[in-house]
């Protein structure tokens, strides 16, 4: 068995490589870990509409309740709300089954502490080890009296529905938005808790159809939405992907807002206020260049973490950052909790829209998107690839074009063998003839295919 863990918990096919049985070695082994010697912890679960929902709910509470933990489960619910849940309640840990925005026959199961945070990599992998290495015998089994509990608590979501609730504003109250529910975790949740507040909302994808999350809809497929926000008129739209910690939004002109424009209306509207300690925001290293030029002129600094939610989190942390995100949609707000929340993220950009009085499309615009080109070069071996003298003369020939007017970033995947190569710029023309120098030269020098 290989590494288990990646930078999202456990995912794989269900029923192939995410078996029950893996579930339930992980549900016994996240007992131990987590809970530890304590007589009946509780930990609470929740999952998207996946099909394979059931099936791995069923398996890792079975083996949490062996390992002694009692079981508390939400049913379907986000993964925002779930953290909120961890965070607030008396759990010692919480559990969301969920690929996130995978296609329907992926699943995941991912874990967060007490303080509602995804695990460290310590933690992690102590638990990696526990699966790998369990035996499961009679004597290593709790005495009958010590078994964990199970018990299936839908109401649990109405404390995160009432946060949600105290963050916005009076001022939306009649605003109207097409929510796409992506066919996921929040499809009844998400909307209904901005009907609650008076906020008109036309509902796609909201079906909750476990067999057609993510399928041409949600926050990686959001043509669906700029067509209907322009049909209904809308004040804007949102996609959240399957699990609800993610949003795209788009605004009065059928136009996307990515998670890069919303940290620039973050940041120009937070500025200088107890909302932006410090006057810095996290983004990743694939934040584009628009997201820097637009902060720096009203002082606000702009860290970049790698690809990845937890390093963003984890930078927020060491930095003191309370605003933080990525391209895709993932924002963290974490004074709202320690995970990105689409949700929470849609509220707060709809209250500066009502505070200001100005359509999201204006808002956006203050950032101005620079080209960006991203490849990906198939190679026999990442192995080695930075100490290439080929491809390291090839970097600096791109960074001396580039210097002063974009940015360049070569890298390894972290899960295939492909390198990749991304440049943005102002001059479009420039951007396009630095990347495919590099790509080329590292086809060339490491056998590999664009």
């Amino acid at each position: 068995m290989g590494r288990l863990f990646g930078t999202d918990g456990v995912r794989g096919r269900a029923n192939a490589t995410l078996t029950p049985e893996l579930a339930l070695r992980l549900g016994r082994a996240a007992g131990i870990a987590l809970a530890g010697e304590s007589s009946h912890s509780a930990m609470i679960i929740g999952r998207d509409t996946r099909v394979s929902g059931d099936m791995l709910e069923a398996a890792l509470a079975a083996g949490l309740c062996s390992s002694g933990v009692d079981v508390v489960s939400c049913g379907v619910c986000t993964t925002p709300a779930v953290a909120y849940l961890t965070r607030n309640g008396p759990f010692v840990a919480g559990i969301v089954i969920s690929a996130s925005h995978n296609p329907p026959p992926e699943n995941g199961i991912k874990f967060f502490g007490h303080n509602g945070a995804k695990l460290p990599d310590a933690t992690e992998s102590m638990i990696e080890t526990l699966v790998i290495g369990l035996q499961v015998s009679p004597d290593s089994h709790p005495r009958s009296e010590r078994i964990g509990r199970y018990s299936f608590q839908p109401g649990l979501a109405n404390s995160y529905a009432d946060h949600c609730r105290n963050i916005a504003s009076a001022g939306i109250a009649g605003m109207r938005i097409v929510v796409d529910g992506a066919n996921g975790a929040g499809h009844r949740l998400n909307p209904g808790i901005l009907e609650s507040l008076g906020v008109i909302v036309t509902r796609i994808h909201c079906e909750g159809e476990g067999e057609r999350i993510n399928d041409g809809c949600g926050s990686t497929h959001p043509r669906s939405l700029q067509q209907a926000l322009v049909e209904h008129r809308a004040d804007l739209g949102a996609a959240f992907d399957g699990d609800g910690d993610r949003v795209i939004l788009v605004d009065e002109k059928g136009r996307i807002v990515d998670g890069d424009h919303m940290l620039a209306i973050f940041g120009t509207h937070w500025a200088d206020t107890d909302r932006l300690p410090g006057n810095v925001i996290v983004g990743t290293v694939m934040s584009n260049l628009g997201l820097e030029d637009c902060l720096r002129p009203r002082g606000v600094r702009l860290e970049r973490a790698s690809v990845g939610d937890r390093y963003v989190a984890e930078l927020m942390r060491q930095t003191g950052a309370e605003v933080g995100g990525e391209k895709s949609g993932h924002i963290i707000l974490s004074r709202h909790g320690a995970t990105g929340d689409g949700l929470v993220t849609t509220l707060e950009i709809m209250e500066i829209m009502a505070r200001t009085d100005r359509p999201l499309s204006d808002l956006a615009g203050t950032m101005t998107e620079y080209p960006q080109l991203l490849v990906a070069v198939r190679v026999s071996s990442r192995e080695g690839w930075e100490r290439n003298p080929d491809i390291a003369q090839a970097i600096s020939r791109g960074e001396r074009a580039l210097e002063g007017t974009g940015r360049l970033l070569v890298r390894a995947s972290g899960t295939e063998s492909v390198i990749r190569v991304m440049a943005e710029g102002r001059d479009e023309r420039l951007v396009r003839s630095v990347v495919e120098d590099i790509a080329g030269v590292v086809e060339t020098a490491l056998g590999g295919s664009v």
